[in-house]
């Protein structure tokens, strides 16, 4: 437009002005002016261009993630398989009577695993009620409550307790444990709490509860580091919405931490009990190694896993072996049982609804 036309009264009608070149088109024309399935046609260009032999990576990757995928099952059936087709002679012996039979007789060919799994299931069980409190206050101090230059440290000195091996324990457990309980601890729980039946009898230091708080220091590591990774994975924003309502640092922790967290504490336990179920040598060394069935937490025990250790290389008969074999069926279906209830109770606390997809 030249300087001297009024900008206000332009010769020209204001529908014949010139566009800016720098002017956009409204989007309605730009809808029109694509053409019908040039984006299909560009993909299809883009595909035919592509030889054939450049498909064959991702085909060849997607077979690998498949076999990796089927190769656990396979694993699980071929371990149930051996399982079974090794203790087939106990199997047919005793039949279903095995499970819980109270008799473990090598010399008369007399056996029954129930003493063993009982003892498996009430030491897993008292090292879960010693441990998770426990992890849970330490996930829980060193998330919320610790000075920010000790939380590293604290936080490897509780993953150094995973990287003991587990006859250090039992070694401690012997010899330092055991007197601890025989002389003091247990005394005392048969004065206070001797009326429950579950602290009576003789008091010999080794154990089903000496098992029980062996297996409890070796299961928190596990639940602590998986409970502060979960507590740290909470927003800040639910701490600062609770704080702001004018809750206190409990009520805080309660409601606005460990109540999101839930489900991967649930985890964690679960984790913690696979662990206890399967411990081995530490067990062995400080609960005693006596089949029986005992009320009173002092008494003697066996576990599944401790039993096979112990009688496995001693097994001269055919079926005495058989019948090892099946305590590790056994314990198979044990360790299947507590984690399906375990699954039945995560999903009872998240209400059947599936997480939430990244």
């Amino acid at each position: 437009m030249p300087d001297n036309v009024d900008p206000m009264n332009p010769p020209e009608p204001l529908g014949k002005l010139q566009r800016s070149v720098t002017a956009m088109p409204p989007l309605a024309q730009m809808d029109q002016t694509r053409k019908p399935g040039q984006g299909s046609a560009v993909l299809q260009k883009i595909r035919s261009s592509q030889p054939r032999s450049s498909r064959i990576p991702d085909a060849t990757f997607r077979v690998l993630i498949a076999l990796t995928a089927v190769s656990v099952f396979v694993v699980v059936l071929l371990v149930v398989w051996e399982l079974i087709d090794k203790s087939r002679l106990s199997l047919h012996q005793f039949g279903i009577s095995f499970f819980y039979g109270h008799d473990w007789d090598p010399v008369n060919g007399n056996f029954g695993a129930m003493p063993f799994i009982y003892g498996t299931l009430v030491s897993s069980f008292l090292a879960l009620l010693l441990s998770v409190p426990l992890s849970i206050g330490v996930a829980v101090y060193i998330t919320e409550m610790c000075p920010i230059r000790l939380r590293a440290i604290l936080s490897f000195l509780v993953e150094l307790l995973a990287a003991i091996p587990s006859v250090i324990y039992g070694l401690w457990g012997i010899f330092v444990l055991a007197p601890l309980l025989r002389e003091y601890v247990e005394p005392f729980l048969a004065r206070t709490l001797g009326w429950t039946g579950f602290f009576t009898g003789p008091m010999y230091g080794l154990g089903m509860l000496a098992a029980g708080i062996i297996m409890a220091i070796m299961v928190v590591p596990v639940i602590a580091s998986i409970t502060r990774e979960v507590m740290t994975a909470v927003p800040q924003n639910q701490r600062e919405a609770v704080l702001a309502l004018g809750a206190t640092r409990w009520e805080m922790i309660r409601m606005g931490v460990l109540r999101n967290a839930r489900i991967g504490i649930v985890g964690g336990i679960i984790l913690g009990l696979g662990r206890a179920l399967g411990e081995t040598m530490a067990v062995t060394m400080v609960i005693g190694n006596r089949p029986e069935v005992a009320k009173s937490l002092f008494a003697p025990g066996y576990t599944m896993a401790s039993v096979i250790a112990n009688e496995f290389t001693e097994a001269t008969g055919d079926l005495y072996l058989s019948a090892l074999v099946e305590i590790g069926l056994a314990l198979f279906i044990v360790t299947l049982i507590v984690n399906a209830l375990a699954r039945l109770l995560v999903w009872s606390i998240t209400g059947g609804t599936p997480r939430a997809s990244a």
